[in-house]
């Protein structure tokens, strides 16, 4: 997954090679990792494709099939290894990802507590940022998952970023060896409150915890315990909608999803026997440009914690809070008086 060069340093511009994990992209809603072998073919409907041929091209390349038909080989990114990667439990998406990222200000060479690993979806993303001198800890309860993870982490290539450890954080808590040695935690737990005083002795004065939980029940008590030890909390709720641009007549969008299909106040109508076409500047007739129009995806999609085989999905809130000693608590009270 993280392509590194001896020097140490990333890199996807390198070919690929026989060995290698690509992202086999049909289209934009069938993607699938697959393992490069000189022996091997890839079959689907576009044809017969042989592993051989895609030795010792670029990643992004266009490879064509027996029946003429192609796909793109691409870099397994950890944006797009979220989208192909086994659910062996819920897992967190780009939206979710790049905000808890971005909050527990994740940088190279920075130390990060994960519980738990789970599907590993996360972890990827976490071990990208903060590669190439940094390292993440996962944990999980669940051995048979941590191994199916450690497989994960080997095959994508970020197996020395990463150590999977198999442990109860809400009983047991963090390891004591990383007392006071984490830039960063993130916690995605039934009962997050019980490792919140675990992870506060892990951090650093200015680390970050992150608690990602399903209900709001969840986060109430979490943020009631976090008060002790951590200043500055927040809660967000992550809201996705795509949308979809094409060229195509007005009438072929439905205006009641708020898309106007009426002219501009003051603006001439066309009289109906020249709406079809437009005088050009030497006297040829013009065909009339297609609008181009915008509106969402008939769903709208919020992060969400249900498994694939949950009858109902529930709406995820992400906690952030900062790390304070006492003094800093004190500080910050008297300037508020």
């Amino acid at each position: 997954m993280l392509l590194v060069d001896p020097e140490k340093k990333l890199s996807f511009t390198r070919t690929i090679q026989n060995g290698d994990l690509v992202i086999v992209y049909e289209k934009h809603d069938s993607m699938k990792a697959v393992k490069v072998s000189e022996s091997s073919v890839l079959q689907n409907r576009f044809g017969m494709f042989k592993h051989s041929d895609w030795i010792g091209k670029p990643f992004g390349s266009k490879v064509f099939s027996n029946k003429g038909g192609f796909v793109h080989l691409l870099a397994p990114t950890p944006e797009l290894w979220t989208l192909v990667l086994s659910h062996r439990t819920q897992i967190l998406y780009i939206a979710d990802i790049s905000l808890v990222i971005m909050y527990l200000e994740v940088v190279p060479g920075c130390v990060v507590l994960e519980s738990g690993t789970g599907s590993g979806s996360l972890t990827t993303s976490l071990a990208r940022a903060v590669a190439p001198t940094g390292h993440v800890f996962t944990f999980d309860f669940h051995e048979q998952r941590a191994a199916s993870a450690r497989e994960d982490f080997e095959k994508t290539g970020i197996s020395s970023y990463v150590t999977v450890g198999v442990r109860d954080i809400q009983g047991q808590g963090f390891p004591e060896e990383h007392v006071g040695s984490v830039d960063a935690v993130f916690l995605d737990l039934p009962q997050p409150w019980l490792a919140i005083p675990s992870a506060a002795k892990m951090l650093r004065q200015d680390g970050v915890l992150c608690s990602f939980s399903p209900c709001i029940e969840q986060v109430q008590r979490s943020c009631e315990t976090l008060r002790s030890n951590f200043t500055d909390i927040r809660t967000f709720e992550i809201l996705l909608r795509t949308y979809e641009v094409r060229q195509g007549k007005l009438d072929s969008f439905d205006g009641d999803e708020g898309i106007s299909t009426g002219s501009r106040p003051g603006k001439r109508k066309q009289p109906s026997s020249d709406r079809s076409s437009l005088q050009g500047d030497n006297g040829g007739i013009l065909a009339p440009a297609l609008p181009v129009m915008t509106k969402p995806c008939s769903e709208a999609k919020a992060t969400t914690t249900a498994t694939e085989d949950d009858d109902t999905a529930t709406t995820t809130k992400i906690q952030m809070a900062s790390m304070q000693q006492e003094q800093q608590q004190q500080q910050q009270h008297y300037m508020q008086a």
